[in-house]
């Protein structure tokens, strides 16, 4: 039996599986995101970036691309990117600021609401409602236990926006194909793990974002 660093017996065994205890729930949380992701992109046609920036809009309809960026926290170029692919699909349109002609604000079109009415709120909107129900000292607690686990990974420097979603953000419709596992034969597929979304599927958008 190995001994702690204050001297009190420490059973191997026991730790070990406190370990791969701590491993499977951090693979839970990531399988958790990913899942939400994929079932996203297959039932409604969104990412979870653009399911983000057309929230954006709901609450102010009118954003101007620098704000909504700062809002969404992504870059002005990727929002642009988003918003030209929702546009493209008929979700936004933009218009021009009554106020200052330099600037193009989007907005949410009929359809785009329509679609956003039938989709789940996004994961780190969920998850958000439910911490903040917590003390502050457990809140706290989970911060920095999350803030430990980051630098035990050495993933301090890993550029991040507070937004809980899988794959990539601003892609190719082949690669987001990839993601969803469509394009690689032999894995399991989404239909296997996610129900089918039958008659609530919306228009599918350009699924590049």
């Amino acid at each position: 039996m190995a001994r702690s660093c204050r001297g009190f017996p420490r059973d191997t065994a026991v730790v070990d599986s406190v370990t791969k205890q701590v491993v499977q729930a951090l693979r839970r949380i990531i399988r958790a995101v990913d899942l939400h992701s994929r079932a996203l992109v297959a039932r409604y046609g969104l990412t979870g970036p653009q399911l983000t920036i057309m929230k954006a809009l709901e609450a102010v309809n009118g954003l101007w691309v620098g704000k909504l960026a700062e809002q969404v926290h992504l870059s002005q170029a990727t929002v642009t990117g988003i918003l030209d692919r929702l546009a493209k699909a008929g979700l936004i349109v933009r218009r021009r600021d009554g106020q200052d002609k330099r600037r193009v604000t989007a907005v949410l079109t009929p359809e785009g609401r329509r679609v956003l009415a039938r989709t789940p709120p996004p994961l780190q909107e969920h998850f958000m409602e439910r911490f903040s129900r917590l003390a502050d000292w457990e809140q706290s607690q989970i911060l920095s236990s999350l803030q430990r686990i980051v630098a035990m990974m050495e993933a301090c420097d890993i550029e991040a926006t507070p937004m809980l979603a899988t794959g990539p953000i601003d892609v190719t419709p082949e690669r987001t194909q990839a993601f969803l596992g469509l394009q690689r034969p032999g894995e399991e597929q989404l239909a296997a793990e996610v129900p089918s979304a039958g008659s609530a599927a919306s228009k599918p958008v350009d699924r590049q974002a």
